[in-house]
């Protein structure tokens, strides 16, 4: 077992703020399951994203990073009631640290908790412009060798999206929700969706479409071949806890020819 540790790890201080995690769930609606959730941070008092965040800065971005995605497992390890749901964490990918080292602390609490690796899937978004995609690329090649999933989050609203896609390659793209926001109206918005969910099928990327608010913005969605959704139409997160969900009716099929888009 490695002893390494990066240099925001070696500085012993506690964060000097508390936080908890609500869930926010992912429906497969070929199987109309829940398929995982994804780990949002929060306040202990429900305080929303935005505050917590306000509060990390250079001195504690490492110490903070590595306390999401044990709290997510550990929380993760008592809510969830099988050994196949998903747990998807965000990461920072502009952090400077050595993945081999920093993936540490995430291996522990998994092994400590008794959660499967194979459970855990982790999100960088495309949204803050990376200083150095070749280190990215050996974070996701350091998770992988580990058995986590990768997904590249908020597709089509960043600075690259399609340059990272052809990159990384990872094993899902998480469709921004401006992108899809009107779609059941929009020509255009439909189109380019569509045309994202062919190229995710030949490079063997599942599709997520998240952001899902109206039964139309699903339904077309679906459409395209779609299966993975997430939004406040199905469930709003809750805060240390899963949520209710609303499971829709039984898809119907879609084209033989779009059933490997996720």
């Amino acid at each position: 077992m490695t002893t390494m540790k990066c240099q925001g790890c070696r500085d012993g201080k506690p964060l000097p703020f508390e936080f908890t995690m609500a869930f926010h769930p992912i429906l497969d609606l070929r199987q109309n399951t829940v398929w995982g959730y994804e780990a949002l941070v929060r306040g202990t008092e429900g305080q929303g994203a935005g505050q917590i965040l306000g509060m990390v800065d250079e001195s504690n971005r490492y110490k903070f990073d590595q306390a999401c995605r044990v709290k997510a497992i550990e929380l993760a390890a008592s809510l969830f009631s099988d050994q196949e749901t998903r747990l998807s964490i965000n990461f920072m990918p502009n952090a400077v640290y050595e993945p081999a080292a920093c993936i540490r602390a995430t291996l522990d609490a998994a092994h400590r908790v008794g959660f499967a690796r194979r459970q855990i899937m982790f999100e960088f978004t495309e949204n803050e412009r990376m200083t150095d995609v070749a280190h990215v690329q050996r974070i996701i090649t350091e998770y992988r060798k580990h058995g986590f999933a990768t997904a590249l989050d908020d597709f089509g609203a960043g600075y690259a999206g399609l340059n990272l896609l052809a990159s990384f390659q990872p094993d899902f793209i998480k469709l921004d929700m401006e992108l899809i926001r009107g779609i059941a109206t929009s020509l255009a918005r439909h189109t380019i969706v569509a045309g994202v969910v062919t190229m995710a099928r030949q490079l063997n990327v599942a599709v997520i479409a998240e952001g899902i608010e109206t039964k139309a913005e699903l339904t077309t969605l679906y459409s395209t071949g779609i299966r993975l959704f997430q939004g406040y139409l199905f469930a709003k997160p809750a805060v240390a806890s899963l949520p209710q969900v609303w499971l829709p009716d039984i898809m119907p099929p879609v084209d033989a020819h779009q059933s490997h888009a996720a």
